[in-house]
């Protein structure tokens, strides 16, 4: 695909301020913003066939009740993908888990199957998982109760931004799951609401993402109080030293998977558009949002400002588009992001930090209208598209 087009004068509104440099400015996390050479945003898709995995089972194979593989039947779900296919059948003997792989590989279903098999064979206890984002918590809340459909198991969904009061009252029905972010577990945790002694098996999803956003210490707070006898499960894109060290602190005899072969998705290309000020930048990702080939995108900009007021811009200019950032209400976030999946807007306008823990297959362009402050959140737009097999394509807008 070629990205040079013609300027066209953009509307007053788009003129006013100029963003996108890869200065020495500071970050939501207080680090200090990386230069990224732009040359790290050009890469093209493996042309070359990748090997092909050969999984040792299929869902039918695993031990797990009937009514769970009826739920998988009803799904869809046939054969496991390699996080699954490796890491469940240990898991359903009790092994703690760690699977190290990215986002997109089936790691919900991989930690909630071993947990509803031991849930619904009548077993005590409970189940927690601890994930970065809202957005993430309820994804995977909806994964299971897909899979548990018809085994009365409560569950409970503890984040920001939604209200207190909806889930005090959740936990007072004592769920058998509850899906939380750190923040939030935690004020449940201080206000006692929340009692983690009977909870025997934790769950850390994108542990990387957790301690990158400043959890950490939120996070070991929890693991803490959860029961000593536990099953944990720790899963996470990279494996630096502050995740093996939580790791080796929280694991008895871990089983661990390690899956991710490369820092970013081999099945996106990438490369840049060279802009010379707001009007041609603006004016260019018009022309790119265009092309037919550009189906479904989210569309990523630095601040909450600012993805709110390109969103508008695109809207006025007639493209179905909506925004997701943290100054949103978790209803707004939600709604957003349910008329994404179900086409209603073919283009989401979102912030780094709303925008993890989304999860749509059919997500065709990621376009980076500010650059990145550090490669690690480049790396995480990225893995929004080329998922399921497909081919996605990844834009970033550098300045001449």
């Amino acid at each position: 695909m070629s990205y040079s087009y013609r300027s066209r004068r953009a509307p007053a509104s788009v003129r006013r301020n100029s963003r996108g440099r890869t200065g020495s400015s500071h970050n939501r996390r207080g680090q200090t913003a990386q230069y990224i050479d732009p040359s790290r945003y050009i890469l093209s898709a493996a042309t070359t066939a990748s090997e092909v995995y050969a999984p040792k089972h299929k869902f039918t194979d695993f031990d797990i009740s009937p009514r769970l593989k009826a739920n998988l039947e009803a799904k869809g779900y046939k054969t496991p993908t390699p996080i699954q296919d490796q890491t469940i059948p240990p898991a359903l003997n009790g092994r703690d888990i760690i699977g190290i792989a990215s986002t997109g590989t089936g790691k919900t279903a991989a930690f909630a199957l071993p947990i509803l098999e031991r849930l619904s064979a009548g077993q005590t206890g409970a189940a927690l998982v601890v994930v970065p984002t809202r957005e993430l918590a309820q994804q995977i809340e909806e994964e299971f109760r897909a899979l548990a459909r018809g085994s009365n198991l409560r569950s409970a969904v503890i984040i920001g931004g939604s209200s207190m009061r909806n889930q005090l009252r959740d936990l007072r029905f004592n769920p058998r799951i509850v899906i939380g972010t750190p923040g939030r577990v935690k004020d449940h945790l201080q206000r006692r609401t929340l009692r983690l002694s009977g909870f025997n098996m934790i769950v850390l999803d994108e542990v990387d993402r957790m301690l990158d956003m400043g959890f950490i210490h939120d996070v070991k707070a929890i693991l803490a109080q959860a029961s000593p006898q536990r099953q944990s499960f720790f899963f996470s894109a990279t494996m630096d030293e502050r995740v093996r060290s939580l790791i080796h602190n929280f694991t008895k005899d871990p089983f661990t998977v390690l899956l991710k072969t490369r820092s970013t998705s081999e099945s996106v290309h990438q490369d840049v558009v060279r802009y010379q000020g707001n009007s041609d930048r603006m004016n260019k990702l018009h022309d790119i949002l265009l092309k037919d080939e550009v189906a479904k995108a989210i569309v990523f900009d630095q601040t909450q400002r600012g993805v709110q007021r390109l969103s508008n811009e695109l809207i006025a200019r007639g493209f179905p588009a909506d925004a997701i950032h943290g100054g949103k209400s978790q209803g707004q976030r939600q709604r957003a992001l349910a008329r994404f999946k179900k086409n209603d807007i073919r283009i989401l306008v979102a912030t780094d930090v709303a925008a993890r823990g989304i999860d749509v297959v059919d997500i065709t362009h990621v376009i980076n209208f500010s650059v990145p402050k550090i490669y690690d959140d480049y790396i995480h737009r990225v893995g929004r598209t080329g998922r399921a097999g497909q081919i996605g394509y990844a834009l970033t807008f550098v300045a001449n």
